[in-house]
């Protein structure tokens, strides 16, 4: 409530200031759809104009704190509807769980701030469903939910398809009841709605726009137009609505009815003319569906879902052309996998209620018998989910471009630090970045090279370090990651506190800007990267930070002496070009080797050390059948069962595995 009505009252609640202002569409004595603002159904039109006598103010109050308990009341239902047996967890955790998922979702955060109705429906169809007794209220339910928004009619069809037969011809009914008093009190208004809008196809935003979440929309971003797209869509609708019902119904036949509600829901949001982003929440139910046969891949599928549904595409999925058409349209895809092609597993599965359990190892004794060891997460061996990680990387890397960007207290603040900062390597006589800088943009050659250095390889190497260990390593891996997002999040602390300004932005101290050029310093709001990176985040380097960490787990995992002298030169020439480009002082590697000796050390805390015992030893100390990954591993196991994960060997004391421990598969059979 704080955050949507703290705003502006013509900038909050948009959509009630339409209906219900001086000019609003509410108090218009003609048609509803004329001015091109509303789009409910006449059904909603009619039921929402007794509350044109409010103030916007009052209303908007009342409006947001409803919409509140509408979503509390939703996340009751669905914590009820969970398929059973639930565990006392299960139990306890659901309904806070299922409302915080609600809350954060971009359909009912979207709805808080334009005043929407559209939770209503989903809330209808879920008591009909899950609350209500008999056959003809939940039906009535339907029917009513189906008269705000048409496409929910198809709930109908389920009731059909799964023997409630009452329940179908009472939704279909009451649907009919309500539609046909709209049309008795607004005949002009249904009839622009039914008619010449084709059930509202056409009203509000432009359907092509990437608000517009269904087939039809993501036809016409795709360039198809006039009567082949319209048949195109009707078929790929049909085909769409027949495998989603089918699926829905088996789910429901199986016990898992919420499943049964998300499936048809998103049948729903594909095949409807339009689905705006505040009509999606039907997506988020499909979080229930059970993926997968193993324990770490259990995650997986919910993850998607609550990724897709809370944060924005372009959070997701970089900005690449090939990459572009699977960005627009990832709700679309995520409700059509949902009612066609996520294969969830039916409750007579034995996997159901107990997966094969997830592979963990032993971790060595430390080194440092006087660092505690906290072990919050055992230490798995096989490598984890791609689609997982690679969402997981890109998620944290846009919330670190954003944090980062939002993290600066104003150039006056970082000039002054960047003195403070100069004035102490002056004390220290380390005061080198304007003879280097200098130095180096007189040589032609080697102020192109570092230039090429800073731009390009900050990145790339990271990168391709993660991709070699998860094929090759998959427990060096997680270890390795772990520890540059420690180092990454304590970066993101520093650059928040500390905001620097770098020696190329510092007025008055002459240094040459060899990446991006000349500055206009007497400019307030100079630099064309000022609007798209904040150029104070100085302190620490990450691109000292990052490069030292490759440098480091090239130097501890690499086979080959000559492989270990290659990878330390990164951090030698990553150094050299940050002090010699004038993006950073020399106490700026020294914060950035900081931040990555924390987060090593952070790993080291909470998961353990590097080095782990073997998880079954023989008479020798040697694990039987075990595979050594001593300078080299397979891709095909996805599992390392000696204790040499990293490529050290170890002569610990025999571990015998737990009771929870699957027995040995044969290799290749992890993926």
């Amino acid at each position: 409530m704080a955050v949507v009505l703290r705003g502006e009252p013509g900038e909050r609640l948009t959509d009630l200031v339409a209906w219900t202002g001086a000019d609003g569409i509410l108090r218009l004595a003609g048609s509803l759809y004329e001015p091109g603002g509303f789009t409910g159904a006449p059904f909603a039109g009619l039921v929402l104009r007794p509350l044109t006598a409010s103030a916007e103010q009052t209303l908007g109050v009342v409006w947001t704190f409803g919409t509140l308990l509408l979503v509390a009341a939703l996340g009751l239902v669905v914590a009820r509807a969970l398929p059973g047996p639930a565990g006392r967890r299960t139990a306890l955790l659901a309904a806070p769980l299922a409302i915080t998922l609600l809350m954060v979702s971009l359909p009912v955060r979207n709805t808080l701030h334009l005043g929407q109705t559209s939770i209503l429906p989903v809330l209808l169809v879920l008591a009909a469903c899950f609350v209500a007794r008999g056959e003809r209220l939940p039906g009535v339910l339907t029917g009513v939910a189906a008269a705000l928004q048409p496409v929910v009619l198809l709930f109908a069809a389920l009731f059909w398809l799964t023997g409630r037969r009452t329940a179908a011809a009472s939704a279909a009914s009451a649907f009919a009841v309500c539609t046909a008093l709209a049309w008795a009190v607004m005949p002009d208004d249904s009839w622009a709605y039914w008619v010449h809008h084709l059930a509202g196809t056409g009203l509000g935003e432009r359907p092509d726009g990437l608000a517009n979440q269904s087939l039809h929309g993501a036809l016409l971003r795709f360039g198809l137009q006039g009567p082949a797209e319209i048949a195109l869509f009707l078929v790929l609708a049909a085909a769409v609505t027949v495998v989603g019902l089918r699926r829905a119904v088996r789910y429901a036949r199986d016990g898992q009815l919420l499943l049964a509600v998300a499936v048809t829901g998103c049948v729903a949001v594909a095949v409807s003319p339009t689905a705006w982003q505040h009509q999606l929440l039907w997506v988020l139910l499909a979080v229930v569906g059970r993926v997968g046969t193993r324990a770490s891949d259990r995650l997986v599928w919910p993850a998607v879902v609550v990724l897709v549904l809370t944060l924005p595409g372009k959070m997701l999925l970089p900005n690449i052309g090939i990459l572009l058409p699977v960005r627009d349209n990832v709700v679309l895809i995520a409700a059509l996998g949902t009612a066609c092609a996520v294969p969830f597993l039916p409750s007579t599965s034995p996997y159901w209620s107990k997966p094969v359990p997830t592979d963990h190892a032993r971790p060595a004794g430390s080194r440092f018998a006087w660092v505690p060891l906290l072990p919050f997460w055992r230490r798995v061996l096989t490598r984890p989910n791609l689609l997982l990680e690679l969402l997981l990387i890109r998620v944290v890397y846009s919330a670190y471009a954003k944090v980062r960007l939002a993290a600066t207290a104003g150039r006056a603040t970082a000039e002054e630090h960047g003195r403070q900062i100069h004035s102490i390597e002056q004390w220290l006589h380390i005061d080198i970045e304007h003879w280097v800088n200098h130095t180096v943009a007189g040589i032609s050659w080697l102020r192109e090279f570092f230039d090429y250095y800073y731009s390009t390889f900050h990145f790339i190497v990271p990168l391709t370090i993660l991709g070699v260990l998860y094929v090759r390593r998959p427990s060096d891996y997680r270890w390795a990651r772990s520890s540059i997002g420690f180092a990454t999040v304590l970066a993101l602390v520093g650059f928040w506190l500390y905001p620097l300004a770098p020696p190329r932005l510092m007025p008055g101290l002459g240094f040459i800007d060899t990446v991006h050029g000349v500055q206009d310093l007497d400019s307030p709001d100079f630099g064309a990267l000022t609007a798209v990176t904040n150029q104070y985040a100085a302190m620490p380097s990450l691109h000292f930070g990052w490069s030292l960490w490759c440098g480091v787990v090239i130097l501890l995992l690499a086979p080959k002496a000559w492989m270990k002298a290659l990878g330390l030169l990164h951090p030698l020439f990553t150094v050299s070009c940050i002090v010699a480009t004038g993006n950073h002082w020399v106490l700026d590697a020294v914060g950035g080797a900081a931040v990555v000796a924390l987060g090593f050390g952070l790993t080291h805390v909470l998961a353990g050390p590097r080095r782990l015992l073997p998880k079954d030893t023989g008479p020798a100390g040697e694990a039987p059948g075990a595979e050594r990954v001593e300078g080299s591993g397979t891709a095909g196991s996805g599992r390392e069962k000696s204790g040499t994960a990293g490529g050290e060997g170890t002569s610990g004391a025999p571990g015998e595995p737990g009771p929870e421990e699957p027995a040995a598969e044969p290799a290749g059979s992890r993926t």
